[in-house]
């Protein structure tokens, strides 16, 4: 008898869960998300402009739908490029309150994120139009009313890529994406590379896999662009050194037209350097003889590099941080043979040779690589 009731009880639990689930179920499908559009726009004004060099954020606001079930309704903001349908819109984000209020403040971050996505390069303007969709979270409806807006961007870059890479066919890594050279970051949002381009084009990247940002040099040949563009190169290959700051977008090209070791004692140079890859310059089995002087043997030295910005040669002069050195030994850190850019005195700032290389054969390698923590030399006594 018991064994019967109990069996009874638990059948009748289970039916009556089936019919509660159930019962839930037909709920959820009689659901009504219906909303109303959003039917004012309220600011920023139409036709306003916005000038981010001078913007913090800005405010859109709207009046509020109504819900056929009498509920929350959310918002979301939608920016298209003027003459567009919001069928592709360049940015879609959420009201205010995860997209509960009748407002979102953009800030120039997303302002400048938008008008970037659009193509507008920096100090450009771009024209957009922007409305708000009303919803249950499904079935989103498009407000009543459109209105426009311009943006321009400011100069530079928000967020600069940490790395920055050079390739293309004019290059010494060609298009294989893979073997982008790497430049080195002297400061924040700037990068310089010691390289060589021959006849071909050539682009700068993010990083050298999968898909990164990409950068070329406008026209002017002197401003950053983002996006999908190449700078050609013609003529016979040389050695540059170029520069990018992303703070101002510009480009510095300069040509690298010989580069020699300077001899104190003689008040000239003794030989050139000869560019290889990479960013490195060699000398192979160079005769060096130090400089008979009253007091002793002189043996100081720097570098002299003659390079053309594109109007006229001139000399840039690589030696010591110390404008004094002692001989150097086995002990010596290697950072003696780190190289800065000096002056052009006759002797001030220039390394000196160890014992050894006086009278020897010497190789003398320089460094201008994004691997160093500072560019170097060194001397080798063969």
């Amino acid at each position: 008898m018991h064994m019967t009731i109990a069996l009874h009880t638990r059948l009748s639990t289970c039916a009556l869960g089936v019919i509660l689930l159930f019962t839930a179920c037909r709920k959820t499908d009689s659901v009504n998300t219906t909303v109303t559009p959003v039917a004012t726009l309220f600011s920023p004004d139409d036709n306003k402009s916005v000038d981010l060099s001078a913007t913090a954020a800005v405010v859109f606001e709207w009046d509020a739908a109504l819900a056929a079930d009498g509920g929350l309704v959310l918002y979301s903001v939608a920016f298209d490029k003027t003459g567009g349908d919001f069928s592709k819109p360049v940015y879609t984000l959420p009201s205010d309150g995860n997209g509960l209020y009748t407002k979102a403040t953009l800030t120039k971050e997303i302002l400048n994120t938008i008008a970037r996505l659009a193509g507008v390069q920096p100090l450009g303007t771009g024209q957009f139009i922007w409305t708000v969709y009303s919803s249950k979270g499904v079935n989103k409806v498009k407000a009543g009313m459109t209105r426009n807006l311009a943006i321009t961007r400011a100069l530079g870059v928000d967020n600069p890529p940490a790395d920055v890479y050079i390739t293309g066919t004019a290059t010494e890594g060609g298009a294989d994406l893979s073997k982008a050279l790497k430049f080195k970051q002297t400061a924040a949002g700037k990068y310089e590379i010691y390289t060589s381009l021959g006849a071909g084009a050539y682009h700068f990247v993010s990083a050298n896999t999968g898909t990164p940002d990409v950068f070329y040099t406008d026209v002017d040949g002197k401003t950053i662009r983002q996006g999908a563009g190449e700078t050609a190169v013609t003529g016979p290959t040389k050695e540059v050194r170029i520069r990018l700051d992303f703070n101002v977008v510009t480009v510095q090209n300069t040509e690298i037209k010989e580069l020699a070791l300077w001899f104190a004692p003689v008040n000239g140079t003794l030989f050139n350097l000869d560019y290889s890859a990479g960013g490195v310059w060699k000398a192979a089995s160079k005769p060096i003889s130090f400089h008979q002087e009253s007091w002793g043997r002189d043996e100081r030295y720097k570098f002299r590099m003659q390079i053309n910005d594109g109007t006229a040669d001139s000399y840039e002069w690589w030696g010591s941080k110390n404008s004094d050195n002692s001989r150097p030994d086995a002990s010596a850190p290697l950072t003696f043979w780190d190289l800065y850019l000096v002056d052009d005195s006759q002797y001030n700032y220039c390394f000196k040779f160890v014992t050894a290389a006086d009278g020897a054969n010497c190789d003398v390698n320089m460094y201008f690589t994004a691997d160093k923590a500072n560019y170097t030399h060194e001397v080798i006594v063969k």
